[in-house]
């Protein structure tokens, strides 16, 4: 069983954990180490087990704030996922009709028969204008 050298607030401790685990150990001890070196500038020296006690429970407050957020987002995960399942066991909204209007063969004849002569007259006035 590996033996790991950890500083916490500037005092040195060794502890013993389980192989390949000395990664993690570091870790948390740098955790515990940044809420130590927090209390030292605040309060100064003080005890080290009031220090590692202090420490542990600002560590604790910050660890419970975590969990209420992820509770409250597994909260609202689940209220989307349920919102989704709704949505897909809904039947399909029913097509909407759409009317196009047609226009008539004799209109759109017609329409052709004013735009003939329509260019035929502005041919001629430019003709007589030039």
């Amino acid at each position: 069983m590996p033996e790991v050298e950890i500083s916490i607030g500037g005092r040195k401790f060794d502890v013993a954990c389980q192989e390949g685990e000395e990664q993690y150990l570091h870790a948390a001890a740098k955790m515990l180490d940044t809420e130590a070196q927090v209390l030292a500038q605040q309060v100064g020296r003080i005890p080290e087990a009031r220090m590692l006690l202090m420490a542990g429970l600002m560590l604790a407050d910050k660890t419970a704030g975590l969990e209420d957020k992820l509770r409250e987002m597994e909260d609202r995960a689940a209220g989307y996922q349920s919102e989704l399942r709704m949505l897909k066991d809904a039947p399909p909204p029913k097509p909407e009709r759409v009317e196009v209007p047609v226009v008539p063969t004799e209109v759109t004849e017609t329409l052709q028969e004013i735009a003939a002569r329509t260019e035929a007259l502005a041919r001629d006035v430019e003709e007589r204008a030039g």
